[in-house]
């Protein structure tokens, strides 16, 4: 088994991959002609977004919106970058929410959180040392 993608279901699929564009520098990769489904050019693991429509298609008890959650749901996802403060601040002005300004922590690492428009948890971190 490989870990392939990650689909995270928001309220509009071509701001999302806009928004992941300008706030942390990954390009689109692909976006379906219904605007339902996209992805982004992240590397050997890929990252897409799809429309809470197909969200109600696949789970017919439907799901949780996270755009629309009080607090952050309980998972995000990590983008490992050598500067998080640059990386924090850019994500603010282009419209992320701080959660967690960027901190050193005990093993090594400095991480921040922000919450994105569609409401996806992303931590900011550098990349763990092998000790």
């Amino acid at each position: 088994m490989q870990f392939g993608y990650t689909i995270i279901y928001v309220p509009d699929v071509a701001a999302s991959l806009a928004f992941f564009e300008r706030a942390f520098g990954f390009s689109p990769r692909f976006l379906h002609e219904s605007g339902t489904y996209g992805e982004l050019d992240t590397g050997t693991t890929t990252l897409a977004f799809a429309d809470h429509a197909l969200g109600h298609a696949n789970f017919p008890g439907g799901h949780v919106a996270a755009h629309s959650s009080d607090k952050p749901l309980g998972m995000e996802i990590a983008l490992v970058t050598p500067d998080v403060p640059a990386a924090h601040e850019q994500a603010l002005r282009h419209g992320a929410t701080e959660l967690s300004a960027p901190a050193a922590r005990p093993w090594g690492q400095t991480v921040s959180y922000v919450r994105c428009p569609d409401g996806t948890l992303v931590e900011l971190c550098t990349p763990i040392l092998a000790g």
